[in-house]
């Protein structure tokens, strides 16, 4: 089934995948087959959306399902598969929170050291037009203006960030499940960095998340 269904999508004859009742390993596998699959230069990376009662607008999340331990140039795959699905939702003006414990760069933390550095990429235009990349950068001051004013602490991406960017698959996987389970949030997933959309849920998903899903994909397909 994995293997027709990506033959499908790269001939032309369906415009994305998604994952049934398999394992993703075996969905993967097929995607990144050399003959036929859906493979690029870039990074496959997950990217969660969510719609959190309590925040302004749609936040995305990544990756915390994929990527274990990135390193920097890694992230900036990761960032830009975010970018692109964030773009795809009509977001002129992306603001990517690149996170770390706290917002000064410490040498003996790789977080801060990949954030400062992304941060640089941003400015020498590595990241294209319309995208503002901050970090590092706490998750409070990411989501919460009134943590930013009490901590003086400013910047454009402030209380406003699209995108979270984590160091590690922990803490998007931790963020994403406190999210759901704690804050109440809806959500979608799909993988990018593949020629088209890979839509990415849980069997144990509800309805309501698996068809948020297909529709995210549909729309990040076009």
């Amino acid at each position: 089934c994995a293997e027709k269904a990506v033959k499908l999508v790269s001939s032309g004859k369906a415009d994305y995948v998604m994952k049934g009742l398999l394992d993703t390993s075996i969905i993967l596998k097929e995607v990144l087959n050399k003959e036929y699959g859906l493979r690029t230069d870039s990074l496959l990376s997950h990217v969660m959306i969510y719609e959190v009662p309590s925040y302004h607008k749609l936040l995305i999340l990544t990756d915390g399902g994929m990527n274990i331990d990135p390193d920097v140039s890694q992230k900036k795959k990761i960032a830009d598969n975010a970018i692109k699905a964030a773009k795809s939702l009509g977001i002129e003006n992306v603001k990517v929170a690149c996170l770390a414990a706290k917002e000064k760069v410490n040498p003996k933390m790789q977080a801060t050291l990949d954030a400062d550095e992304l941060k640089s990429m941003c400015k020498d235009g590595m990241f294209g037009n319309g995208v503002v990349v901050e970090g590092p950068i706490a998750f409070d001051l990411a989501v919460s203006k009134d943590a930013c004013k009490i901590k003086g602490y400013e910047s454009e991406v402030g209380g406003d960030a699209d995108i979270l960017l984590v160091p590690t698959i922990e803490t998007g996987n931790g963020i994403g499940k406190a999210l759901t389970y704690m804050a109440n949030a809806k959500s979608a997933g799909i993988i990018m960095g593949a020629k088209a959309p890979i839509v990415l849920v849980s069997r144990a998903d509800t309805h309501e998340s698996k068809l948020y899903s297909i529709a995210y994909g549909a729309i990040a397909a076009k």
